[in-house]
């Protein structure tokens, strides 16, 4: 329901202020709200076609790995953390193997891979669900909302852009592209935690006791322990070894899978086409959710909604007294959790307007590297399992999303003034 009135809310709104523009002498508005619409349908079902090979590819791999055993095992070790957050997904369930592979590959910044994974383990979940047809389980929910915080290593894609940004403006060879890896990290792990937190509060969830702590400690050291090492090479090589690693994993695992099926005698070429075929399905029954949408998103942006946000907000703040260096990096805040093209584009253009090694570049930079796509993710992930009532999921989603923004701002303050 929540996502219903979302829904309708993006076109009221955009509709009203399109509206009260026309009156006022924009005769243009209505026609670019009209090309919004069929823009965002098209992009969705291309966003969709594009989707089905990779979603081919990693299901398939992953029916292999199920045939193999390794799904098992992967879901074996993760399961002293996923017990807790999963309380109703029995041990060695494939969901939970799903579900490790998946948060591996965002850590890693793999989105390619993080996307598929994600869907399969929805898949999986949707086979445990005993809430009413349409609906979201606990499990769902808090699965979608760890992907919406989008915990990653280092933002690979952001850096490189980065890099190529200082290229052009001709910043000489001491400019660190990579400086912003460690506040993404950290901003990214606070919103993790706000949106984990969220869910576990709306569910009832223990989170507490120690048996939920000290495996969160234990993924926490490890992790502080990598961020420190690649803390101390130049930020080039520190980039180059991070994608280097993720690709070293996806390809470890691929070959794992294919090996173990081997080894265990298992038809893998048939267990790869058997899998890809309900790759392509999924991509196929996602396409109504994402037009849905990304053409309420259209609206609301063609109407010129999200520029009256953003003077409101800058008004308010500036009336409160505080330092405003902050808001050209906000529009990228918000707009990500509409749409990560226009994120991006909104960042390049931050860096464009006030240079790429200004405070706004950096701080717009951290934000588009530690926040997700909520509204895509919601309608990708609960699409391809045909669930429509979202119940608390968008809620917390949003929040864990104020939080990182917020987050994101405090630490750029922090870190980078």
């Amino acid at each position: 329901m929540a996502l219903n009135w979302v829904w309708v809310g993006f076109f009221t709104v955009a509709f009203a202020t399109a509206v009260v523009r026309w009156l006022l002498g924009e005769h243009a508005i209505l026609q670019a709200l009209m090309t919004a619409m069929f823009d965002g349908a098209r992009t969705g079902f291309e966003i969709s076609l594009g989707l089905a090979g990779v979603m081919a590819l990693w299901l398939g791999l992953m029916r292999v790995g199920e045939r193999a055993g390794m799904i098992e095992l992967l879901a074996r070790l993760a399961g002293p953390l996923l017990r807790r957050l999963f309380p109703a997904v029995p041990q060695g369930h494939p969901a939970q193997g799903a579900m490790t592979m998946n948060i591996s590959a965002n850590l890693l910044g793999l989105d390619n891979a993080a996307t598929p994974l994600g869907l399969k383990a929805m898949r999986e979940l949707q086979t445990l669900n005993t809430e009413a047809p349409g609906t979201a389980s606990n499990a769902q929910i808090m699965f979608v909302v760890m992907n919406t915080a989008g915990l990653t290593l280092i933002p690979t894609s952001v850096i490189a852009i980065r890099q190529s940004m200082a290229i052009k403006q001709g910043l000489g060879a001491g400019f660190n592209a990579a400086d912003i890896f460690l506040p993404v990290l950290l901003v990214t792990f606070i919103s993790l935690l706000a949106g984990v937190l969220a869910v576990a509060v709306c569910q009832r969830l223990p989170l507490w006791r120690a048996r939920f702590l000290l495996p969160v400690l234990a993924v926490g050291g490890l992790l502080a322990a990598a961020v420190t090492a690649l803390a101390r090479l130049p930020a080039e090589e520190a980039a180059r070894v991070a994608g280097a690693t993720g690709a070293g994993v996806i390809l470890s695992v691929v070959m794992l899978f294919v090996l173990a099926g081997a080894f265990k005698r298992v038809n893998v070429y048939d267990a790869f086409i058997d899998g890809a075929k309900e790759g392509f399905g999924v991509a196929i029954q996602i396409v109504p959710y994402l037009i849905a949408i990304l053409i309420a998103i259209g609206v609301f942006r063609a109407a010129g909604c999200m520029d009256y946000l953003m003077s409101g907000i800058g008004l308010a703040v500036a009336a409160l007294g505080f330092n405003t260096d902050f808001l050209p990096a906000l529009p990228v805040g918000l707009m990500k959790v509409l749409s990560g093209a226009g994120a991006r584009g909104l960042m390049i253009d931050v860096m464009q307007v006030h240079g790429v090694d200004s405070f706004a570049a950096r701080l717009a930079a951290i934000v588009q590297g530690s926040t997700e796509t909520t509204f895509y993710v919601l309608a990708v992930y609960f699409g391809s399992v045909g669930v429509q009532h979202a119940r608390h999921a968008l809620a917390c989603a949003l929040f864990a999303d104020a939080v990182g923004l917020v987050a994101a701002i405090g630490v750029g303050y922090a870190m980078l003034r």
